[in-house]
């Protein structure tokens, strides 16, 4: 790169946050070897995600636990270079949309931002299909063009503006087997479930079971789960479970009320 190209260049931190990641860190951190910084927000991991992220050069902050949103406001807050990267610990970006978002960096167009397709395993095979590709992301935006939204447990970024789109993947590993995807669906469903307890909302056990059936029609005929073989089912079954324990804890919070705080 000349001199000249090397100056036009818009500097770019990454943002990771983590909690005992060691699974697909250094995959993940490599693939960000472009980046002026990598910026680690970490939330006590015990495993060695802090010796990797060391590693790399990374620079690690500390932060307790306080849902996605919170924790990417706080990260954010350190962040000095007009452009951002932000990828989960369980991710990596494939040489060629590293290659595009580098492309980018040298030659900027005005976007605040770029949505990104994201590619995920799950069970024996890279998913196709049960709405979960292509998954288009807001990953790679300026630092003054987006917005962070969403309701926990999951945040959503959004554009200032018309966001451009690269089509390339990040890779997705978001479980290491099917024990971890439901100690995570027993997480979420708790959060979701306070979260509705808290808006006012309630649904029997009957509500529940219609709704979790509905979710599976809809993973696995609407969204074409079925083209993704026992991969696809499993996922489907899956979201039928999240879908009925969420709604089950949200009526047992509205029982306990009726019976003066006991279950």
């Amino acid at each position: 790169m000349n001199a000249a190209a090397d100056a036009a260049r818009q500097t770019v931190t990454a943002v990771v946050l983590t909690f005992n990641g060691q699974r697909l860190l250094r995959e993940c951190l490599s693939s960000l070897d472009f980046c002026d910084e990598i910026l680690v927000v970490d939330s006590g991991s015990t495993d060695a995600t802090l010796a990797i992220a060391a590693e790399f050069g990374a620079r690690v902050l500390t932060r307790a636990w306080e849902g996605t949103i919170p924790q990417f406001q706080f990260a954010f807050a350190h962040v000095t270079t007009p452009w951002i990267v932000t990828i989960d610990q369980d991710e990596y970006l494939s040489s060629e949309l590293k290659a595009l978002i580098v492309g980018k960096l040298e030659h900027p167009d005005g976007a605040p931002g770029y949505m990104v397709k994201r590619r995920s395993f799950y069970l024996d095979r890279f998913l196709k299909h049960s709405g979960w590709y292509p998954d288009w992301l807001f990953r790679v935006f300026r630092a003054d063009g987006y917005v962070l939204q969403g309701t926990l447990p999951h945040e959503e970024f959004r554009p200032k503006g018309e966001a451009g789109r690269l089509h390339a993947d990040i890779v997705h590993y978001p479980y290491e087997d099917l024990a971890e995807h439901l100690r995570k669906i027993a997480s979420y469903t708790k959060t979701s479930a306070e979260i509705m307890y808290a808006r006012g909302k309630r649904c029997g056990v009957a509500g529940a079971l219609l709704r979790a059936l509905g979710r599976f029609v809809k993973k696995y005929l609407f969204k074409r789960g079925f083209l993704d073989g026992r991969a696809g089912f499993v996922l489907a079954l899956y979201d039928m479970l999240y879908v009925f324990q969420k709604y089950l804890l949200l009526e047992e919070m509205r029982m306990r009320d009726r019976n003066g705080g006991r279950g």
